[in-house]
């Protein structure tokens, strides 16, 4: 699940890399266009994570032909809440002008930000496959599709931004269009390969025979979307730090997508750890164990504190050649290397938050976490980044200090709610 997550930021960190070694602006604009749509994205892994605990308390049941009712109730809702978000995307395509950012970035933007658009709808439909198949403990087919898709987003990348090998030099849209043709082929490989699986042929055929149902679809907004919106807030604190960053510069802008790329690595390497614990905590919750249901989340949180600070120790040891294979420009290396330190702190409140947030998901007790998130990032987090960057004057740096501020909140907070729904 590790490596399954590690693919999806891959995607960023690669585009990111590529685009960086092309030209500052057009990593500055890929900053702008990837933080609106890494908060779409998350929002939509968010709301399809509603779909693990139901399938994993079912399977623990040996339940699997209702899985398939449920996966189609749930597939319907997954696609109504992509659909609108892919239509607030269109209404926001035309102020782009109006959001503050320098402006001979935005002929690099806009077509961009159409071709990434048009991907979502295949995100989408990927995310629901892979949760079924996560809750189902079947998490290498997400991880090995991941693998193919980044490494032919890799080598179509060389290909469409430099123009090698024939291929006609689009550079920052060239990245889009790789990243769009391998969205596409791994959401078409998974609907093959679910198909094809004897495991999960019962709950497919009940997901053919079976019709969709308002309660049922009812029923998973009321677990997907405060997830989703939990999730949506914690990124959307990182979006709104990226468009405040853009007031300051392009440079500027271009050292954050540097640094929040790198910190990425360290967050799905969490992520994959608090996947697991949501899919263990959802399975024991199933069977009414609360004692080993505990007893997962708190593993996960040893293991998840051991990580943060092994990625602390490789952002402090080795933050020269992780910067400097984004970038040659010396202003932008200059920049990301004042945000080193700010970065590292906030790691042990990442993986705190990662660990009790999946935990409560695996509960099925979300309804604390889009409050929790509202607090922690929106009332909290973004108007300390503002008053640090601008007020107190440390410019970016103050913005990634804030995350600190934010991410340990949520932790506590998100602990505080897992012990109460988790008492004996």
């Amino acid at each position: 699940m590790i490596v399954g997550q590690l693919g999806f930021v891959v995607v960023g960190f690669a585009d990111t890399l590529m685009v960086g070694r092309y030209s500052t602006d057009a990593l500055a604009a890929a900053s702008f266009v990837n933080n609106i749509m890494t908060l779409v994205i998350v929002s939509l892994m968010g709301f399809s994570y509603g779909i693990t605990p139901i399938v994993s308390a079912l399977a623990a049941q040996r339940n699997f032909s209702k899985i398939g009712s449920r996966m189609r109730d749930a597939a319907f809702a997954n696609m109504l809440f992509s659909g609108a978000l892919m239509l607030v995307l269109v209404v926001l395509y035309f102020f782009l002008d109006r959001m503050g950012q320098p402006e001979h970035l935005l002929p690099l933007v806009r077509p961009y930000y159409i071709v990434s658009w048009i991907s979502l709808a295949f995100v989408a439909a990927f995310n629901i496959l892979r949760q079924f198949a996560d809750g189902l403990s079947e998490p290498s087919i997400g991880m090995w599709l991941l693998i193919g898709g980044n490494i032919f987003n890799i080598v179509f990348n060389y290909f469409l931004i430099y123009g090698a090998c024939g291929f006609p030099e689009l550079g920052l849209l060239g990245a889009g269009i790789s990243t769009l043709a391998a969205r596409v082929l791994m959401a078409v490989a998974f609907i093959c390969i679910v198909l094809q699986i004897k495991r999960f042929r019962t709950s497919v055929e009940s997901f053919r025979a079976s019709r969709t149902q308002s309660a049922g679809i009812r029923s998973i907004f009321k677990i997907s979307l405060p997830i989703s919106l939990q999730s949506g807030m914690e990124t959307g604190s990182f979006t709104f730090s990226c468009v405040m960053v853009g007031w300051i510069g392009a440079a500027q802008l271009a050292s954050y997508q540097v640094m929040v790329t790198v910190g990425m690595l360290g967050f799905m390497f969490y992520y994959g750890i608090g996947a697991a614990t949501a899919i263990k905590v959802a399975g024991y919750a199933g069977l009414g164990d609360v004692v080993n249901l505990r007893r997962s989340a708190f593993a996960s949180h040893i293991i998840l504190l051991f990580m943060a600070l092994g990625a602390s120790l490789i952002f402090y040891f080795f933050a020269d050649p992780l910067i400097g294979i984004f970038t040659a420009d010396k202003e932008v290396i200059t920049i990301s290397k004042t945000l080193i330190v700010p970065l590292i702190l906030y790691q042990f409140g990442d993986a705190t938050q990662v660990c009790y947030a999946n935990a409560l998901r695996g509960t099925s007790h979300v309804y604390s976490m889009m409050w929790i998130a509202f607090v922690s990032y929106m009332a909290v987090g973004l108007p300390t980044g503002y008053v640090l960057a601008f007020v107190v004057g440390l410019g970016e740096v103050g913005v990634f200090l804030s995350f600190t501020v934010s991410l340990f909140l949520a932790g506590a907070l998100f602990f505080a709610r897992f012990l109460h729904h988790s008492r004996p």
